[in-house]
């Protein structure tokens, strides 16, 4: 059985989604740049995201070449403001509240903003890693972003890492680079645990991410899909629901 519902529909769609997330032993939502771009994050492909005003750099550039590594901090300082001024909206505090009433074992995110941290959630996996964060590629030093992006704004030079002067990072996963080995392989066992895969804001096109859906709906899960437009994953959904996730969670907490 595959159900569709539209914007207009928002009310029954609430409904079938309430009933079927109380009545699972195993919820794990998937989350993606749609989510959070009712807290005023540009989504990365959208018209007036990252990628359509630069060119993104990848991992092997930004290791092997100076220049790359600082138009790299330039774009990444161009965009940290959207995610040092954002905070979480609806569904982000939904899903926290899911969590602490046991009704949602996790969230298995693509955003690299952190702001289901900043709702509440604690089971997050981060596929992508985070912005909020500086890492050195040289050590394992780490520290809050705010600072380093602050001084590369003001000096107009990369900064070097304070404990072995190598090269600093956004605490991202970049074009090029692979996604952490353990985030992955944990994601891929919630995914095969699941007896509900909610996904929320995602279109489904990046790998190995968007492999995850489909190994919960091979092993027996229904899957939700929450998006605007349709996704390469449809035509396997239980649910499918074409809406804003404001609207949607807005009527699911009026209902709950």
């Amino acid at each position: 059985m595959r159900l569709r519902f539209g914007q207009e529909e928002v009310d029954q769609a609430a409904d079938v989604l309430l009933t079927w997330l109380t009545e699972s032993p195993s919820t794990v939502a998937f989350t993606g740049a749609g989510i959070s771009t009712e807290s005023g994050i540009p989504d990365f492909r959208s018209p007036g995201g990252v990628w359509a005003k630069n060119d993104p750099v990848y991992f092997d550039d930004f290791m092997a070449s100076a220049d790359s590594r600082y138009e790299y901090w330039r774009q990444k300082s161009e965009a940290h403001q959207d995610f040092a001024d954002a905070s979480p909206n609806i569904t982000h505090n939904t899903l926290a509240a899911w969590e602490q009433q046991g009704n949602l074992r996790g969230i298995i995110t693509q955003n690299i903003d952190g702001l289901h941290q900043a709702a509440g959630s604690q089971n997050v996996l981060e596929l992508h890693g985070t912005a909020r964060e500086i890492a050195c590629m040289d050590c394992d030093w780490r520290e809050p972003a705010d600072c380093w992006v602050a001084k590369f704004v003001a000096e107009n030079r990369v900064p070097d890492c304070p404990r072995c002067n190598g090269r600093l990072k956004h605490a991202t996963v970049s074009f090029g680079q692979s996604l952490p080995t353990n985030v992955l392989r944990k994601a891929a066992q919630w995914a095969s645990e699941s007896d509900l895969f909610l996904t929320l804001g995602s279109s489904l096109v990046v790998h190995p991410a968007a492999s995850l859906p489909q190994m919960a709906r091979d092993r027996g899960a229904k899957l939700i899909i929450i998006n605007r437009d349709p996704t390469p994953l449809d035509s396997i959904a239980n649910l499918i629901i074409n809406a804003p996730l404001g609207e949607l969670f807005a009527a699911m907490n009026s209902a709950f």
